[in-house]
């Protein structure tokens, strides 16, 4: 079992930066295509981004694309989301997701393991 541990969540004016990290909690190293998914309040639990294992190959939401970049440090066992131009409607709990297998996904059901979310709130 892995057990993901995000930070770097706050609160932020539009137009501002962040950056969230997501790293397993003990031993544990990430070998696993990674992603990040945000939950607003009323809304479901969407797709931002994906990032394989090698950090070759990334996948974007296009309501992020240009905006937010995903990276991985895999000798620092640790994902990063660079969030820049925030908007208000970048407000949500953020997630970070393992997923098992070699390939990348971009729905919540194709990954197994989860953190407990860092809040972001973008005020206007």
């Amino acid at each position: 079992h892995v057990q993901l541990v995000e930070s770097g969540g706050g609160l932020v004016q539009a137009g501002g930066s962040l950056r969230l990290s997501c790293a397993p909690s003990g031993r544990t190293f990430i070998t696993y295509p990674m992603g990040w998914f945000r939950q607003a309040p009323g809304k479901e639990r969407e797709f931002v981004a994906a990032i394989s294992w090698s950090a070759d190959d990334t996948y974007y939401a296009d309501s992020v694309k240009a905006r937010f970049t995903i990276s991985r440090d895999n000798g620092k066992n640790t994902v990063y989301l660079q969030m820049s131009s925030l908007k208000p409607e970048d407000t949500a709990i953020y997630y970070c997701a393992a997923k098992l297998g070699q390939s990348m996904g971009i729905t919540a059901d194709q990954y197994a393991y989860w953190g407990q979310g860092t809040q972001v709130t973008v005020s206007s």
